[in-house]
């Protein structure tokens, strides 16, 4: 596996975290967890775990290899970018070593 993290600074973390895990959950019908404050997609390409925590979106992508993963990343990060309109979010991706 293939893993990226990605720490977006802003105070409105906790509701990005369900925008994204309900948006994903209604109109792609992913597999989905979300408890308060953390959350996990999965698709059929690769996963993103999430949490929020004092004013920050901890993203965590997961897949297979670095094509699965780029897919990840861009598919979260546009869709936050989205969501975060009113804000300028920057989503910066670091890939972590394979074990």
């Amino acid at each position: 596996m293939t893993h990226s993290e990605s720490h977006i600074a802003t105070t409105s973390a906790k509701r990005y975290l369900g925008q994204l895990c309900k948006h994903f959950g209604h109109r792609i019908l992913v597999d989905l967890d979300l408890d308060e404050g953390q959350g996990r997609i999965a698709f059929p390409f690769g996963a993103c775990r999430l949490a929020a925590a004092d004013g920050t979106l901890h993203l965590t992508s997961e897949a297979e290899g670095p094509d699965a993963l780029a897919q990840v990343q861009t598919v979260i990060a546009s869709h936050l970018t989205r969501f975060a309109f009113r804000e300028e979010l920057a989503v910066t991706w670091t890939v972590s070593p394979a074990p």
